[in-house]
């Protein structure tokens, strides 16, 4: 897992380097959770991730004159924070700017609570780990390799209505264990991964 020190060294790459290698590493480890954190603010997914995007090519332009006074996933938390709050007020939704703010106290903002991509793999093999091994391999199976109910039911020499009961229970122990970052965990991170495949 990248610790903090490895995030900070990254970070250090972009400001003084114009590193744009460093700069797409951290863009994948915070893109994921920051859109999820933001979506919480506009109620809107599409709105969120482009937030995030705005912030994050606001932090590449201004690169050299941040000024960071405790960590790089804070600051961006922080600036993710901002920015969602700033487009609610351009848009003039005072009440829901209101709601928003009042709201956003029981937000996370503690790094703990904001993951990077790795951080997101770690909470689905934890999940993942939970399941019986019948009903962990025919998910796996089913949403990693892409194979369908009747290939996955004659690989393992049962039913494909079994399959799809295993799929079912798979699904039912992910939401409780991920909450509300289930749907876009499994989104995000196997679109991430191959991109960072690629960096």
């Amino acid at each position: 897992m990248k610790d903090s020190v490895y995030i900070e060294n990254l970070f250090r790459k972009v400001a003084f380097n114009d590193d744009q290698q460093a700069f797409k590493e951290l863009f994948f480890e915070f893109y994921p959770a920051l859109c999820v954190y933001a979506e919480r603010f506009t109620n809107s997914k599409e709105t969120g991730k482009d937030l995030v995007q705005d912030t994050f090519l606001k932090i590449w332009k201004d690169r050299k004159c941040i000024t960071i006074t405790s960590s790089f996933r804070n600051f961006l938390i922080t600036t993710v924070k901002n920015t969602c709050l700033d487009y609610l007020r351009k848009q003039s939704l005072q009440q829901s700017y209101a709601e928003k703010e009042s709201r956003s106290s029981h937000l996370p903002d503690s790094p703990e609570e904001i993951y990077t991509l790795k951080e997101l793999e770690d909470l689905i093999n934890r999940a993942l780990d939970k399941l019986p091994d019948n009903i962990r391999q025919a998910f796996e199976m089913s949403r990693f390799k892409e194979m369908t109910y009747n290939e996955i039911a004659e690989k393992m020499q049962i039913s494909p209505k079994t399959v799809e009961s295993y799929i079912s229970k798979a699904l039912v122990l992910l939401r409780i264990e991920l909450k509300e970052y289930f749907p876009f965990l499994l989104l995000c991170y196997f679109f991430c991964v191959i991109c960072v495949k690629d960096i």
